[in-house]
């Protein structure tokens, strides 16, 4: 085989591994992979599907969420005992949380979240 040919043979070859490499939005699953789920509204989207799996780590008696997207993406949060309820625990974006019809909503960036939210009543702090 001539040099140009074996050349031409490798690029081809390596075109071939990077597209297989590449998943396509087919192959995403609608669901993320877990055992808890909780509704979300992932990159941009507008309505909110029992889609994000939630993975709960507890270190040094503090808790933190693991939520993982379908698209394999993930967000972690510090679960926080003042009244904003999470915190982000890593990224750039601040997390803006409301509570709505007993469920606190969080927003990170184009990411939305729906957990299940425990209400403490003042005569508890």
């Amino acid at each position: 085989m001539s040099s140009r040919t074996s050349s031409l043979a490798l690029l081809s070859l390596a075109t071939t591994l990077a597209v297989a490499g590449c998943s396509s939005s087919a192959d995403i699953p609608e669901v993320a992979e877990g055992d808890e789920h909780i509704e979300c509204a992932v990159a941009g989207a507008t309505d909110f599907a029992e889609a994000c799996a939630v993975d709960r780590v507890s270190r040094d008696g503090a808790l933190s969420l693991v939520v993982r997207h379908p698209d394999g993406a993930f967000r972690r949060f510090d679960v926080v005992r003042d009244g904003r309820g999470v915190t982000v625990a890593d990224g750039a974006d601040p997390a803006q949380t409301q509570l709505a019809d007993g469920k606190l909503e969080v927003a990170v960036g184009e990411d939305r979240y729906r957990f299940p939210a425990t209400m403490r009543s003042n005569e508890q702090e």
